[in-house]
């Protein structure tokens, strides 16, 4: 189901990605698209009659996994297509951490993604998070992390975030 994008294909990931992202949640075109080039960035996607309608932008090293970006298309959102290819992406990651961003259980809509997340073995911790700036003119977004498998206390929390900041948006940011 899930297959590495190809380059030719990134316009209409980020054309998802707008549709599915508040505009402070996602770099500029150029700015995401430069991001392929990163060694520790991937993307998969998965088709329907050829066409891509989501996609899993995640980084990724040794230890850990950062799901950034992660969207169906609006069209065919409620039907098992995100937590099919979310079990799929998470046995691929099998023996690392995966951790993502979700926004606080403000309203319906988070509350709802929040626990589809928990459905698919994630937990919410409640530190304090800031998604950093992603563009110029964009501002930094409050936000929770999940992780998978389990909760996280307070002092893996602070190596998890600055391992986020320093390894995977470092340099990725205000483009």
């Amino acid at each position: 189901m899930l297959e590495k994008l190809d380059r030719q294909d990134f316009d209409k990931i980020f054309e998802i990605m707008q549709a599915s992202f508040p505009k402070d949640e996602y770099r500029t075109y150029e700015g995401q698209k430069a991001l392929l080039d990163r060694e520790k960035y991937n993307v998969v996607v998965t088709r329907h009659d050829k066409e891509i309608v989501a996609f899993i932008c995640y980084w990724a090293d040794d230890d850990i996994a950062f799901i950034e970006h992660f969207a169906v298309s609006p069209s065919i959102r409620g039907h098992g297509l995100g937590g099919a290819m979310l079990g799929e992406l998470l046995c691929s990651l099998r023996g690392k951490m995966v951790c993502l961003e979700a926004e606080p259980p403000d309203n319906d809509t988070a509350a709802r993604r929040i626990a589809f997340y928990e459905r698919n073995g994630f937990y919410l911790n409640a530190h304090p998070y800031m998604q950093p700036s992603l563009a110029n003119g964009r501002s930094p977004v409050r936000l929770m992390i999940m992780t998978s498998d389990r909760p996280v206390n307070a002092e893996e929390f602070l190596m998890l975030k600055k391992k986020l900041y320093e390894s995977f948006y470092k340099d990725t940011t205000n483009s």
